[in-house]
């Protein structure tokens, strides 16, 4: 699914109005009912108090339409105008004209500290104030006002966007920005909603169809592409009747260090899992014994030492893993400078193998075409350096790309894929995965995967999706606290299977 900017999405709106031949107020009134009939499926006339916050502006045209349709059918309403300017647009002066002919209870006019309403944390708050149409900082007394309807813990529903959360760019004070039990968000999911400073203001999110032009927005260039299900089953490589294990590939993972043997036994195991034709692991001597009774299927090379100080591949490959548990011991960076300057074999790259990259930039310029590598946070800083923002974060990860022709993917609650300027934003996944060995089964996934034959980006997004997916499926069965990282290698399977489930509906 598509993530285009505010503009953008403005655009759509224009483009819809000259297209259809219907009116900027018809539109209005045709988005802001498909946000009632959401809440109206959800409440079914249940007995709650509801407060609908209106801007002065479009989005607040969008909460007067839902204000007069709740008390249409029977709901307790309350609606406010927050009065932070003198301007008012079209839209909402006709709405607000139509509610006041309706209404048994005019809306309460809000105008400074001293008109803050008195909420309850049994009641709902709807949403209404800016939208995506926010770009400038908020007035001092609407600050107070969304942090004073933070205090009540009320249910909070936003319409298209949280009030106080800029669509393309970080927010200026972040204690000033409402927080969000669901949002209804107009046609297409915003970026703000999967970044880790500014997803945290929404817990759910339900994308709603307002009828905005098909074509137009087909043809728009887009911002970031956030990948579901649909997205990545056309990645998928189907399996043919007459082929053998050589057909799949033969990748090679390399790492492991005294105390460290764990983390490239789950890889390891998570490449064969994934549907690699043969791994072989290239590990200390160390950890021999451990690896082959642990991952009878996998064949083992060993190093003569507690940690890697060669690193010799005499036969083909067609995938390499390589980092993990690894260390940073200066002999083992030799070895890795050396294998770099002669290997030509995809590859993916994650921890102590960032680690060192990153204390050493000049060994960049060694990696073949559409290396990925597998950042964590503190990875990622090393590598690209501190960042203000997450906007920041991002131009600086598409510049480290295109820099270097690699493909970053930027792990986090939303795992993010990069490669140049483009985005692709996962979909899967969950807070039980916050635990040690997930990164290791993610480099598996996507050596295994890149080893089967797909192209490096398809191998990064396809990965990322079916780990954060066996995550789910481990997650569901036991929890997020006990979920491990083996379980996550577990349920690979059942995650492939899913993709080809099909919808209850």
């Amino acid at each position: 699914m598509k993530i285009l900017s505010a503009q953008q999405m403005r655009k759509a709106d224009e483009a819809t109005l000259k297209i259809e031949q219907i009116s900027s107020l018809e539109l209005m009134e045709r988005a802001a009912t498909k946000v009632f009939d959401t809440i109206h499926r959800r409440l079914q006339s249940a007995p709650v108090h509801i407060h609908v916050f209106c801007g002065i502006g479009n989005n607040g045209g969008d909460g007067l339409v839902i204000s007069r349709l709740l008390e249409e059918h029977g709901y307790y309403v309350r609606t406010y105008i927050v009065n932070f300017s003198e301007n008012r647009s079209k839209n909402f002066l006709s709405n607000y004209d139509r509610l006041k002919s309706m209404s048994k209870e005019w809306p309460t006019q809000l105008r400074s500290e001293n008109d803050l309403p008195t909420l309850s944390q049994h009641d709902i708050v709807i949403d209404a104030m800016f939208g995506i149409g926010l770009n400038r900082p908020l007035v001092p007394w609407v600050k107070q006002l969304i942090k004073h309807i933070n205090t009540f813990k009320s249910f909070v529903i936003a319409v298209d966007i949280p009030s106080g959360l800029y669509t393309d760019k970080a927010p200026d004070d972040p204690e000033s920005i409402l927080y969000c039990d669901s949002t209804i968000t107009f046609q297409l999911p915003k970026l703000v909603f999967f970044l880790p400073n500014t997803g945290i203001y929404t817990r759910d999110i339900e994308v709603i169809d307002i009828g905005l032009d098909r074509e137009f927005l087909q043809q728009s260039e887009s911002v970031a592409q956030l990948i579901g299900k649909n997205e990545v089953l056309p990645l998928y490589r189907s399996r043919n009747t007459y082929t053998h294990k050589g057909t799949y590939g033969h990748c090679v993972l390399i790492g492991g260090s005294y105390g460290k043997i764990g983390s490239v036994l789950l890889c390891t195991k998570a490449a064969l899992k994934i549907g690699t034709g043969l791994a072989t692991a290239y590990i200390p001597e160390c950890g021999y014994t451990t690896m082959q009774t642990a991952v009878p299927e996998a064949m083992v090379i060993t190093d003569d030492d507690d940690e890697l100080s060669e690193i010799h591949l005499d036969f083909e490959v067609s995938a390499i893993g390589i980092g993990i548990g690894m260390g940073t011991h200066e002999k083992t960076v030799k070895a890795f400078y050396k294998f770099l300057e002669k290997n030509t074999t995809p590859m993916v790259i994650d921890a102590d193998g960032l680690n060192i990259l990153a204390k050493n930039p000049g060994f960049l310029k060694e990696l073949p075409p559409k290396t990925i590598l597998t950042p964590h946070p503190k990875e990622l800083e090393r590598l690209i350096g501190e960042w203000k923002d997450d906007f920041d974060k991002l131009n600086k990860i598409k510049a480290f790309s295109t820099t270097y022709d690699c493909i970053i993917v930027a792990k986090e609650a939303h795992t993010i894929t990069i490669y140049e300027d483009q985005l692709y934003i996962n979909t899967t996944g969950n807070p039980g995965m916050a635990t040690a060995g997930s990164g290791d089964v993610l480099t598996g996934i996507i050596t295994g995967l890149l080893s089967q034959g797909y192209e490096p980006l398809h191998a990064a997004m396809f990965g990322v999706y079916i780990h954060g997916s066996a995550g789910d499926l481990a997650a569901y069965k036991q929890g997020f606290e006990a979920t491990l990282a083996s379980d996550i290698i577990t349920n690979l399977g059942a995650a492939y299977l899913k993709l080809f489930e099909q919808s209850k509906k």
